[in-house]
């Protein structure tokens, strides 16, 4: 019986290396938010503040989603080995994006509910003391939002990515996002309370606390479609798929080569597996020419390739 070394034939299916930088920065953001979080829930409580208290518990969702991100992070480092994984461990984050969308549009309808609720039935709301808390947040949420970003930058610099991979981390994006609502829903609320506390408008109170919940919709449903896209695998109109074909168009035309199906995912922040058919007259041609084809494109993390042998006859491409 012959043993053979397979060691050329196997490799890593670690598509995503990670940020060490996101994951630090996520839970940097974490504790500070959390902080917050009871501070202005306590205070708009105290000063009878709807804007204040609805910032507060906006607040709460992302101490809640910014946990998950930096939890996902640690997950899909921790099971990046873990070969029962087919594809690896990247979909934890985005997974993580998904359910971050999901609480922030359901955090945006409980601020609707209650501003509606305040408009109904106004209350006295304590101006002067709400005001500094509410700028207190805002500063708050400008910090997270400045170490997000550096997060995001630092790990770009390491990842050497030609390629935009760092705009793809969804899970970060997701953390970024829930900070910067909170910083437009901070604003809101301090524009209603000074307009309260000079013009006596205490409906601004409730008013800007259904623009913020609309505000926070809209990216919540932005942030949904985004990750919805990955985890569904609903990738086939990427520009990487229609550059398959151009390479098989390209080699192909000598051998009457053609595509018969295609299968593209991504498997990373901008990476893809593939699973390519292709029709040919060219009873020499192998899946490593194939591939070779395709080598230029850094993107293809992982790409098989079955050849169906046409000797005569033709055939149609997709």
């Amino acid at each position: 019986m012959h043993t053979h070394d397979l060691t050329p034939w196997i490799h890593d299916h670690r598509f995503d290396r990670g940020s060490a930088a996101a994951e630090r920065s996520t839970k940097a953001v974490m504790w500070i938010t959390a902080t917050m979080m009871v501070i202005e829930i306590w205070a708009g409580w105290v000063f009878n503040s709807m804007a204040l208290l609805a910032d507060g518990w906006h607040m709460s969702s992302h101490a809640l989603a910014i946990g998950l991100s930096a939890f996902a992070y640690i997950a899909a480092r921790r099971y990046a080995g873990d070969a029962t994984f087919a594809f690896g461990t990247w979909k934890i984050e985005i997974l993580s994006g998904f359910s971050s969308a999901l609480l922030l549009l359901c955090i945006a309808a409980l601020m609707a509910f209650g501003s509606v609720e305040r408009l109904i039935q106004p209350q006295v709301v304590h101006f002067q003391q709400a005001i500094p808390v509410a700028v207190v947040g805002l500063i708050v949420n400008v910090v997270c939002a400045f170490i997000l970003e550096r997060g995001h930058e630092h790990g770009h610099q390491h990842d050497g990515d030609d390629h935009g991979r760092h705009h793809n981390d969804l899970n970060l994006r997701s953390a970024y996002v829930h900070v910067v609502a909170d910083a437009a829903t901070s604003v809101l609320a301090i524009v209603a309370l000074v307009g309260g506390m000079f013009w006596g408008w205490n409906w601004l109170d409730p008013v800007m606390g259904l623009v913020g919940a609309a505000l926070v919709a809209v990216w919540a449903w932005g942030l949904i479609r985004s990750t919805a896209r990955v985890l569904l695998d609903r990738e086939m109109d990427h520009p990487v798929s229609e550059e398959i074909r151009e390479e098989i168009r390209a080699h192909g035309q000598q051998n009457d080569t053609t595509i018969s199906d295609l299968h593209a995912w991504r498997v990373g922040k901008d990476r893809f597996a593939c699973i390519l058919s292709v029709v040919t007259h060219d009873a020499a041609l192998t899946p490593n020419a194939v591939k070779q084809w395709l080598s230029k494109h850094d993107e293809l993390a992982h790409v098989t390739v079955e050849i169906h042998l046409c000797p005569t006859g033709s055939h149609r491409s997709n």
